[in-house]
């Protein structure tokens, strides 16, 4: 097994990388987002009911929002 110096002075010795896995980010963030969405409901019942907060409305909102722009920069860069 080489060295990390053998292999920082010869880097070609190395194996090569693996190749990346693909997955579907459109899946991926649809899944999140929907998932934000359901919590969003969620907490905004809980907040008209008196038992939530602002806080818990505001975080299901960033994800939903996040996610969204996560989607237009996933489209963007295919």
């Amino acid at each position: 097994m080489p060295t990390i110096r053998s292999l920082l002075a010869h880097p070609e010795e190395r194996r090569p990388s693996p190749p990346a896995p693909h997955a579907d980010l459109f899946r991926v963030l649809g899944a999140g987002i929907g998932l934000f969405a359901i919590g969003l409901v969620v907490s905004l019942v809980l907040l008209l009911t008196g038992r939530g907060s602002v806080e818990n409305v505001a975080i299901c909102g960033t994800g939903v929002v996040l996610g969204g722009l996560g989607l237009i920069w996933a489209r963007r860069h295919r």
